[in-house]
């Protein structure tokens, strides 16, 4: 691909660096941006720069947030006692979609997965179970993909957390086997999490 601007090829191997973009699409893309009015691409650039300078992660659930408390954790309407664990922040927004959820959420940050070289001390499992061993969750509702990475990684947090007084349920499989989460359909995704089981259940039944 031969480019009569340097400016140009430089904008299109960066834009190509992003997932599922290849040299083609990126080309389309930054000579679309050429297009438009110079504010609009200003805009994107600055908005840009103030997410990679100010979003941080909320010292509570490991939410992406602007402040040091995410929204939810800061939202004195919902309940802290009920713990969502999820993979990642598109989980978190996935079941806040479905308008079904009122407890708060602890994102692990990804699963356990030797094959990727990811184990438990790469993972935010640690101040998970800290959580409840100081008494501030009364439930852990598991809603990992359902996935054998997803599922090993419910059972490891599950065997640490046993020695506490603490529920834990699951979400329904509604939700095919090997899926992720963030792609299920949100009326689905809504009924597993009103329809959660007994973790202990799901166990039996794998």
């Amino acid at each position: 691909m031969n480019f009569s601007s340097k400016l140009l090829e430089n904008a299109v191997q960066e834009i190509a660096q992003l997932p599922g973009i290849g040299r083609r699409t990126a080309l389309r893309l930054a000579l679309y941006l050429l297009k438009q009015p110079k504010d609009q691409t200003l805009a994107l650039s600055k908005s840009l720069n103030h997410l990679r300078e100010f979003v941080m992660f909320c010292e509570s659930c490991h939410n992406l947030s602007d402040q040091k408390l995410c929204e939810i954790c800061s939202n004195l309407k919902r309940n802290k006692k009920i713990l969502c664990v999820v993979e990642d922040i598109r989980d978190v927004m996935a079941i806040e979609n479905t308008g079904q959820f009122q407890g708060t959420y602890h994102v692990l940050g990804g699963i356990i997965s030797p094959m990727d070289g990811i184990g438990p001390k790469d993972l935010k499992i640690d101040s998970l179970v800290e959580k409840v061993k100081i008494g501030e969750v009364e439930e852990i509702i598991f809603a990992l993909s359902a996935t054998m990475e997803a599922d090993t990684t419910n059972f490891y947090i599950y065997k640490l957390i046993q020695p506490y007084s603490v529920k834990t349920s699951t979400i329904a499989r509604g939700i095919p086997v090997g899926d992720e989460l963030e792609y299920t359909d949100e009326v689905t995704l809504g009924r597993s999490i009103l329809a959660r089981i007994p973790f202990e259940s799901s166990m039996t039944k794998n």
